[in-house]
């Protein structure tokens, strides 16, 4: 990339360190500069146009540029532009967000902890759940199951929760107390002849297992997403969530729903936790409640968990933990409107009414020669893509295709060689071909490059 001297492009490679980013490559790369943004679409420094496929990250439910929630971030930030939550103090937007988060919990909850980040809220729910063991008298219940590529962010401690090597890779990761079980990805992991209902089954025979070698007494909670995000868009095969819930009330394991990318919409009810079926005592939550405009994340526990928790804090005199921004005034203010904005313009609804035509769009990509699987629920998928050109480079072929697609002006995100799909929830009909058609035009593009007919 041709970079002018002291460009903003220049100035982002001397300066600044980024995410999930090949630090030397983007030496030379440097960045793509998106200015403006709104709707489904962003716009680059050069002023042009993409179709933001992906939310941003998982998360911009209400598009960009809504000025309703430009305006709640004004109103708050000229009333009371920041406090805090610690030592008895509070304020009005985080006890109305509290308040309607709790109200709002497809399964009862107790109360609401806020931190800034998906990242943050797993960490914390693990120092929750190891906080609780303790105030039960029961010091050695401390470990963690989550799964093989699931993802639940990258604090040290969330980043163990993550199933995903280059997320332990060099960082001495995973944490001594967490434990990995079962993928549930019926194409990849099912054994020969093995049917969607024995795979579930056998999924859920692998957590038993696997609680039964550590100890039941030693294992205090399992983390998992509805719907898998960052490790694939991953929807589990039917009866999953029924054969793995009983295991865990068997051995009386507390249950995390990470709803960090499946709340507030994403799969076609409020929450993935709905659509499942699920009864987790602990939701994570992020991304899409705030649109991802300002930083923030919650935890809603229930009163399983809190009881022992406030207890505890009462012997010790204080519950030790806590974030400057916990609960901001201006955050919790914009999460607010957001809320608001998905309930009024009924987005859940507007989701299952346009899910049919995303899902028909995405399953008409499986029977092109590069495409070995497409995958969705709701407003959330991946098509994955191979070639024997790149059999022995994993993820080579998706970066491929993500670049084209990008040239052409569509925002994706290759996940080794599966292409996401998580456009905004206000996304149309039409907006939806458009994205799909900008997809096919690339993905014939790549395959007549490898020789492989169209």
């Amino acid at each position: 990339m041709t970079q002018l001297p002291n460009s903003i492009e220049a100035r982002d490679v001397a300066f600044q360190l980024h995410s999930y980013t090949d630090a030397r490559k983007h030496e030379e790369a440097g960045p793509l500069v998106i200015d403006s943004g709104e709707g489904i679409y962003v716009q680059d420094n050069n002023g042009k146009r993409y179709i933001e496929a992906m939310a941003g990250l998982w998360s911009v439910a209400v598009g960009f540029g809504e000025k309703r929630l430009i305006d709640a971030a004004v109103r708050q930030m000229e009333k009371l532009p920041y406090y805090h939550t610690f030592t008895h103090k509070s304020h009005g937007p985080s006890v109305e967000l509290a308040e309607k988060l709790v109200g709002m919990a497809p399964v009862p909850m107790s109360k609401a902890y806020f931190t800034n980040s998906g990242s943050e809220a797993n960490d914390t729910a693990i120092k929750l759940i190891w906080y609780r063991s303790n105030a039960m008298g029961k010091p050695e219940r401390k470990k963690i199951i989550s799964r093989v590529k699931g993802y639940h962010g990258v604090t040290i401690a969330a980043a163990s929760l993550t199933g995903l090597p280059n997320n332990h890779r060099s960082f001495d990761l995973p944490i001594e107390q967490v434990r990995h079980t079962t993928c549930p990805h019926y194409r990849t992991v099912a054994k020969p002849g093995e049917s969607e209902a024995e795979f579930a089954k056998r999924c859920a025979s692998d957590l038993e297992e696997l609680i039964l070698a550590e100890g039941p007494g030693t294992v205090a909670a399992f983390f998992a997403e509805p719907v898998m995000g960052a490790g694939g868009v991953i929807v589990p095969p039917e009866g999953y969530w029924a054969a793995i819930q009983p295991v865990l009330k068997k051995y009386d394991i507390l249950f995390v729903a990470d709803e960090v990318i499946c709340g507030f919409g994403r799969t076609g009810n409020m929450f993935g936790t709905q659509t499942f079926g699920l009864e987790p005592d602990i939701m994570t939550l992020s991304k899409q409640l705030s649109s991802s405009y300002l930083p923030i994340s919650a935890l809603l526990v229930n009163e399983k968990v809190y009881g022992p928790v406030a207890d505890e804090s009462h012997k010790i005199g204080t519950w030790g933990h806590g974030y400057t921004a916990s609960g901001h005034p201006v955050a919790a203010a914009v999460a607010l409107e957001n809320l608001r904005i998905i309930e009024e313009r009924d987005l859940v609804g507007h989701v299952k009414d346009v899910s049919s035509r995303f899902i028909e769009r995405l399953n008409a990509f499986a029977d092109h020669p590069l495409v070995v699987e497409t995958r969705g629920l709701g407003l959330i998928g991946a098509i994955e893509v191979a070639h024997e050109k790149h059999a022995d480079a994993p993820g080579a072929l998706g970066g491929r295709l993500n670049r084209e697609l990008q040239e052409r002006g569509l925002i994706s995100r290759n996940m080794g060689d599966a292409l996401a799909f998580c456009p905004p929830l206000v996304i149309t009909e039409p907006q939806i071909d458009e994205m799909f058609d900008v997809f096919a035009g690339a993905l014939d593009a790549v395959a007549k490059d490898l020789g492989a007919s169209a």
